[in-house]
């Protein structure tokens, strides 16, 4: 699978905004879904690999996946991301925050507004995913089916086990 650019590394690489070093930034611009992270890294040398997964695991690279999953619950066998966290509804809503900070404060204040006002109204679990997948649709318009797939499988393995199954 390849390694893409997530919205961090984007605005990492845009002018003015440099708080990675110079061989991070490089592997940033080599990161366009065809290359997967063993050649990114290789060609950075000795290291290339080691800098690959400090990206992947500080949020400014991700693992290319095809977009397959139909719904918000169920994860693809062999998910790229693997959680060993502890799964509760709790865990879910704070990722729903998050993702509504990243994707929409910027872009779209009073759609980020809405969404933060419809997480805290949700006081339950049907009525917080019902946010969720509305974020998702939004998600899917803005950056594309295989962003939004990616998220889906994130929030199926934060959801409890009796929630995912």
């Amino acid at each position: 699978m390849g390694l893409l650019k997530t919205d961090k590394a984007r605005a990492e690489l845009q002018p003015g905004c440099r708080s990675l070093g110079l061989r991070e930034r490089s592997l940033l611009l080599l990161a366009d879904g065809r290359k997967t992270a063993r050649e990114v890294g290789a060609l950075l040398g000795s290291d290339g690999e080691r800098l690959v997964l400090q990206l992947v695991d500080a949020g400014y690279l991700t693992h290319a996946v095809p977009a397959a999953a139909s719904t918000m619950v169920e994860p693809r066998q062999g998910a790229v991301d693997a959680f060993d966290g502890r799964r509760s509804l709790a865990t879910t809503r704070m990722f729903l925050f998050d993702i509504c900070e990243r994707m929409f404060a910027r872009r779209a204040p009073a759609l980020a507004e809405s969404f933060r006002e419809a997480l805290r109204q949700a006081r339950d679990r049907t009525s917080m995913l019902a946010v969720g997948q509305a974020m998702l649709l939004e998600i899917e318009i803005a950056a594309g089916a295989e962003r939004a797939d990616s998220i889906r499988e994130r929030i199926a393995l934060l959801l409890p086990e009796e929630v995912a199954a």
